[in-house]
């Protein structure tokens, strides 16, 4: 367990000093301890006098929201349809396909979509044009199909990989209840539903826990390589508004009090997910 926890000690507990400089304005020359102190100014700016803030809310609030309907339970039927295969090799296969995905890395996968959505060259809006007869669409240029892209993206690149955890709880599900259920003559789509689903409850909502933590978070990398002044108003998240604060204009205090307040949600929504779940379920994280 020591990397791990050298891991998250150094680099997630030890930085959290830090997070006073939200309530500071801070300067380089003068330090954490010798900047002044402005308690809640920077987010008091970021509400009430960044035209952009609500739209960077809701842009990072819709894309979390989509990626959780559409992609949440897909890696929960595919782990099903995996148990469900005959062929252990066939499977095997197919599992490892699944999961090449994961391993590419971000700026391939965000090059991969630039040159499949081009409007001139892409090989999408050459089967749009040539088999369906449409005009060609600018998927990147077009701010009502930046969500699509990069949910369908997110899907893409991490279905396979989200499987694992669910195949090991199938993998825990005793085959007695698939003999007794056969026994009584239960169909597949029942011994699905009552027991290989059921075997899945626990790590579901643990999974589903964790996810809302990061309810406030986006894939600042994908995002700040496939967004442009075209899209402007469906793909700026709070990530990005960050990073230009912080990073481009220097503005560390402003960018800390925001990424505060993203964390302050994440932390809020994991409190009372595993407070709502624990009442009605005997799962939880704590």
């Amino acid at each position: 367990m020591l990397p791990g926890v050298l891991y998250y000690v150094i680099f997630k507990y030890v930085p959290m000093y830090g997070i006073i400089i939200a309530f500071q304005d801070f300067s380089i020359g003068r330090g954490i301890l010798g900047s002044e102190w402005v308690g809640f100014k920077h987010f008091v700016d970021f509400f009430y006098y960044t035209p952009d803030a609500w739209k960077l809310i809701r842009n990072t609030v819709l894309l979390n929201l989509y990626d959780l309907i559409f992609h949440f339970p897909l890696p929960i039927l595919l782990a099903v349809l995996f148990h469900e295969l005959r062929s252990a090799r066939f499977r095997r296969f197919i599992q490892s396909i699944s999961y090449m995905p994961h391993f590419l890395s971000t700026v391939v996968i965000a090059g991969i979509l630039v040159t499949f959505l081009s409007p001139t060259t892409g090989i999408v809006n050459a089967l749009l044009v040539r088999l369906l007869g449409l005009e060609p669409i600018a998927f990147l240029g077009m701010p009502e199909w930046f969500r699509t892209v990069y949910v369908g993206s997110e899907i893409w690149q991490k279905l396979g990989w989200g499987t694992i955890l669910y195949m090991a709880a199938i993998a825990g599900i005793d085959p007695a209840l698939y003999e007794a259920a056969k026994i009584d003559g239960a169909s597949r789509f029942q011994q699905i539903r009552h027991i290989t689903l059921r075997g899945m409850v626990p790590i579901m909502i643990v999974l589903f826990v964790l996810t809302l933590g990061n309810f406030l978070e986006a894939s600042f990398q994908k995002i700040l390589l496939l967004y442009n002044s075209m899209n402007y108003e469906t793909s700026d998240v709070i990530n990005t508004f960050v990073y230009r604060r912080g990073i481009l204009d220097a503005d560390f205090s402003f960018a800390t009090a925001v990424g505060l307040f993203q964390s302050a949600i994440g932390f809020v929504l994991v409190v009372a997910a595993n407070r709502f779940v624990r009442k009605h379920s005997d799962t939880s994280l704590w």
